[in-house]
């Protein structure tokens, strides 16, 4: 299954107070398995029992939209075109192209065209951004040692 950004759903403004509602109800209960009524017209249909790690992505879900912020599910083994992984790492695809041929970030080729795994585009953001916290203490530090006031 790719992926489709293109899905991903922008709250509405009641929506978004829904969500944050929601989200702040749901909180207390992020370690636990919930039993859920689903209702209605006021008429009981059914429970079901979400499983903790659904409850957890339901609440980043609502908080999410709570904030008025589009949403997608990915799956963590899904391929992305070279165009998706640019979007996700907010860069454009020629910078990602960039990347892929100095094997700063993995990908297989399918014919001509290059796929990312979500996953390893997961794995290199997170080093990329270790490596830039990094810098900035360095920079911190650096300003301090020559007293720039910062």
């Amino acid at each position: 299954m790719n992926p489709a950004l293109d899905d991903a759903v922008a709250p509405s403004e009641d929506d978004s107070k829904l969500a944050l509602e929601s989200s702040r109800r749901l909180a207390p209960y992020s370690d636990h398995n919930l039993k859920v009524e689903i209702s209605e017209n006021g008429r009981k249909r059914e429970t079901i029992t979400l499983p903790a790690a659904a409850v957890r992505l339901l609440i980043s879900i609502l908080t999410e939209m709570a904030n008025g912020n589009a949403v997608t599910l990915i799956p963590i083994h899904a391929e992305l075109t070279t165009q998706q992984a640019a979007d996700l790492l907010n860069v454009s695809r020629p910078y990602l192209i960039k990347l892929l041929e100095e094997k700063k970030l993995e990908y297989r080729k399918v014919g001509s065209h290059r796929r990312i795994l979500f996953k390893d585009l997961l794995r290199y953001k997170k080093r990329s951004d270790i490596e830039r916290a990094r810098a900035l203490d360095q920079l911190v530090a650096d300003a301090q040692e020559h007293g720039m006031g910062y």
